[in-house]
């Protein structure tokens, strides 16, 4: 069995490459897919509705998170809306803010009194965490994404942070949390240890988790001297 399979946190693919999204929507260890307009643009993506219809011809069985982009809350709702019509596998990305700092909220609570599965995402906070459930429709599934890679960029651990939102959530059923942002493999084994429901992680932070998570640490060590050695005999140094 694959190390990441023997993890009990869903793992979602998170990305905007057409081949890694496509390659990894086959690896049975992998619960889900989200994507956003950062990734997108790294990716070259410009049209948006044919990138996301053509991935979801394939992405038909596991949850896939396409986010909104305008910054207008009428706008953010036409979007919603009509992303939302792409699938019944869709979640629907919202940002807590936009761009100004202007609250979010009262869009969200429409949207999900109205019956979308919602991705609340960008939220660092405890306080912001308390608002959503507030207002989420409790018999529709949503995801509230907490960034917490951005948390430990602070200088802060995200874990107590996480363990109190999923406290928090607990009377929430249809509420997933989402451990956004990771950085490295040891966040997902953190995510999991918080308790996480979810976890997103980038396509290349996938791959070295692929060939690393779980590897013995003598074996690790050995392998790492001998990469020195090879190295040092390519160079052909003398002293």
């Amino acid at each position: 069995m694959h190390p990441l399979s023997d993890l009990k946190i869903a793992i979602y693919a998170d990305g905007a490459d057409k081949q890694g999204i496509l390659e990894l929507y086959q690896k049975p260890y992998i619960k889900g897919l989200t994507t956003n307009p950062t990734l997108m643009r790294k990716a070259g993506i410009t049209d948006y509705e044919a990138f996301a219809r053509e991935i979801l011809e394939i992405v038909i069985e596991k949850p896939l998170s396409l986010e909104v982009f305008s910054d207008e809350f009428s706008e953010m709702k036409r979007q919603a809306k009509k992303i939302n019509s792409w699938g019944k596998n869709v979640y629907v990305k919202i940002p807590i803010t936009n761009s100004h700092g202007a609250s979010a909220l009262p869009l969200i609570r429409e949207l999900s009194q109205e019956g979308l599965k919602l991705n609340i995402t960008a939220l660092l906070t405890l306080k912001q965490v308390e608002e959503v459930i507030e207002i989420l429709n409790e018999n529709i599934p949503s995801i509230i994404s907490i960034f917490a890679g951005r948390i430990a960029d602070t200088g802060v651990d995200p874990m107590p942070i996480m363990r109190s939102a999923k406290t928090l959530l607990k009377p929430q059923s249809q509420v997933k949390l989402l451990w956004a942002s990771v950085r490295e493999i040891l966040n997902i084994v953190q995510a999991e240890q918080s308790r996480c429901d979810i976890v997103t992680v980038q396509h290349d932070i996938l791959a070295k988790a692929a060939t690393m998570l779980g590897r013995d640490l003598t074996e690790l060590s050995l392998e790492t001297v001998r990469m020195f050695m090879k190295d040092a005999e390519v160079l052909r140094f003398v002293l």
